[in-house]
């Protein structure tokens, strides 16, 4: 069952201006009586300036006295903060007069520290428009929610906007920068919500929520999670979730909900109730709708397809199709990383070995070049050969460590060589990674390499594996498990084994244990003297144990009594095998007392 999740974000262009001038104002410092002027020296003496910094004799300040401005002063500032005069009123124009919108002290209901703290311009202060060039006009393209409140909507012509207000803030519009922001947006879905997301047109994000909502602990708390997160960077938005990304896209926009979840299978009955503008049609159908009288989707469902699609357009029918279920519409999904790639188009078809082995040559070469500039390592590469009649070979290589050694990956490739069908000729061949790892720099071997560094095995392992196959290459690691057949899993040849138990295991261990019969033994802890496997019988001439081992109870019930007694035993001939008996020969419960072979040693 397919969930799409749709994320709009009606206000993001505004709201990412917003976010990036986060404007903070300089602390402003409280309001304080000037301090006394310092004392007037009334001898000029040689020259007519006061010295001292003081005033002219002549000046008003001067023949006032000090205490007659400290009773102004005092008078002042009893009075509440927005009662109190300006300096310029005073008489005193050297000082610039304080703003009248401030802060207030402690002292008047102010928070403590308010005075020293930093105040932040109010983040709409004033109503704010972005505007775009639209042929010889200009258009209003987002509007803050003050401006929203004056009645400038999006779509209005600049020069309107400011005729209706005054003090408006002009801002341009910047697309690509939305664009941006929605891309990086994608990629963080891709990475931490979903496998697949696409953006969807200039507001919104797609989601294939398909099998990826229970990670969230279902779809209502992913919402929750989705607009939580957008809250955080100052985004406002709405998400619907329903089987398609049409009927997700209209219920986002125009269901009226933060969060709308839509069971599956009422796409129609949901959706007929919405304006047909949220069916993403194009201008023209949308006027084409409302000459004839068509305002709602409901509306379309009993109209015959041929009529509505001369009317509206056969866009029109596929956009209803695909909000319906009725019609596919692919999610292109974000891909976070991009995988290199190198092409050779030929200028005449190639058929013979040694042509393409020279065209794999300068391809190779050439991803070289394209690892080397973005510092990444191969660890295995498609080679593409198109042919003249369309058809595609491909072969595929695999490191088992990451590597650009171009004559490696040259040689690799003449392993596969065969399996290329040339047919009636190769015109363009490519070559592309689909998986690689970070590879830095490394040091080239030196003149006089030491004894005891160790050989490097990556080189040897591909080719065995080109050669045998990939899955005919590997190495034994330990598994933390009791039972001998899950104790041992296969790891990547080149990966470091550590763990191993101190006890003798065999050298070959069966998938799984095989039954033997006529077993002779002395319970309950001997080894058997004479037993027959796969119709030969076998005498023992010599046997070491038991080892026991108990089932793990916690995987299963069956095992939560069962015992395993084995035993190291050598036959007539020299071989030795490594037999057990299912029970302890005491307790019944343990086991039935049945013997098998479970491997050999050297």
């Amino acid at each position: 069952m397919t969930r799409v999740a749709s994320l709009y974000l009606p206000q993001l262009a505004i709201e990412r201006l917003r976010r990036s001038q986060r404007p903070v104002a300089p602390p402003e410092r409280a309001w304080s009586p000037a301090p006394l002027l310092p004392p007037v020296d009334d001898d000029p003496g040689a020259c007519s300036a006061p010295r001292g910094g003081g005033w002219r004799p002549g000046a008003r300040w001067a023949q006032d006295g000090a205490a007659r401005e400290t009773d102004v002063q005092a008078q002042i500032a009893r009075l509440p903060a927005h009662q109190r005069p300006p300096m310029r009123e005073l008489g005193r124009r050297s000082e610039p007069a304080d703003p009248p919108f401030r802060a207030m002290r402690p002292d008047e209901g102010g928070p403590a520290g308010a005075a020293l703290a930093p105040v932040r311009t109010p983040l709409w202060g004033r109503p704010t428009v972005l505007i775009e060039r639209v042929g010889q006009r200009e258009v209003v393209t987002a509007a803050c929610p003050v401006a929203l409140a004056l009645g400038l909507v999006p779509g209005m012509a600049a020069a309107h906007a400011r005729a209706l207000v005054g003090d408006l803030d002009v801002e341009e519009a910047d697309a690509a920068a939305d664009r941006a922001w929605l891309d990086r947006l994608a990629l963080h879905a891709v990475t931490h919500w979903t496998p697949t997301a696409s953006v969807s047109g200039s507001d919104g994000i797609w989601l294939d929520m398909t099998g990826a909502s229970h990670l969230f602990g279902g779809e209502v708390c992913f919402c929750r999670h989705v607009l939580r997160f957008l809250a955080r960077l100052g985004f406002s938005g709405a998400i619907a979730i329903a089987g398609t990304p049409g009927a997700a896209h209209a219920l986002a926009r125009y269901g009226g909900e933060p969060i709308t979840i839509l069971p599956p299978s009422a796409e129609a009955s949901t959706l007929a109730s919405l304006p047909i503008a949220a069916l993403r049609l194009r201008p023209d159908a949308l006027v084409a709708a409302a000459r004839f009288g068509l305002e709602r989707v409901g509306d379309l469902y009993p109209m015959p397809r041929g009529p509505l699609a001369r009317r509206l357009g056969l866009t029109s029918v596929e956009r209803l199709d695909q909000a319906l279920g009725r019609a596919a519409e692919p999610i292109v999904a974000v891909v976070p990383f991009e995988a290199p790639e190198v092409s050779r188009r030929l200028l005449e078809p190639i058929g013979t070995a040694e042509a393409i082995e020279q065209v794999i040559a300068d391809l190779v070469d050439d991803l070289v070049r394209v690892l080397q500039q973005r510092g990444l390592g191969v660890r295995s590469v498609v080679l593409t050969a198109v042919r003249v009649d369309g058809a595609d070979q491909r072969i595929a290589i695999g490191a088992s460590r990451a590597t650009r050694d171009a004559k490696h990956l040259v040689r690799m490739f003449g392993l596969k060589l065969e399996r290329i069908d040339p047919g009636l000729g190769i015109e363009a061949m490519h070559l592309t990674v689909p998986h690689s790892e970070p590879l830095g720099a490394r040091y080239g071997d030196m003149l006089l390499p030491e004894s005891s560094d160790a050989p490097d095995l990556a080189p040897a392992i591909d080719q065995l594996a080109g050669r045998a196959g990939e899955q005919a290459v590997f190495r034994l690691t330990l598994e933390q498990s009791d039972v001998p057949e899950r104790a041992i899993r296969r790891a990547d040849p080149l990966a470091v084994v550590e763990g191993w138990p101190a006890w003798k295991r065999p050298v070959r261990l069966l998938r799984r244990p095989e039954m033997l019969s006529h077993v002779v033994a002395l319970l309950p802890d001997h080894p058997p003297r004479r037993f027959t496997w796969r119709g030969k019988p076998y005498a023992v001439v010599a046997g070491d144990g038991p080892e026991r081992i108990h089932g793990e109870w916690w995987r299963t019930d069956r095992e939560l009594w069962a015992v395993r007694d084995y035993f190291r035993v050598e036959v007539e001939g020299g071989q030795r095998f490594w037999v057990f008996r299912r029970g302890d020969g005491v307790v019944p419960e343990t086991g039935d007392l049945s013997w098998y072979l479970h491997g050999f040693f050297g």
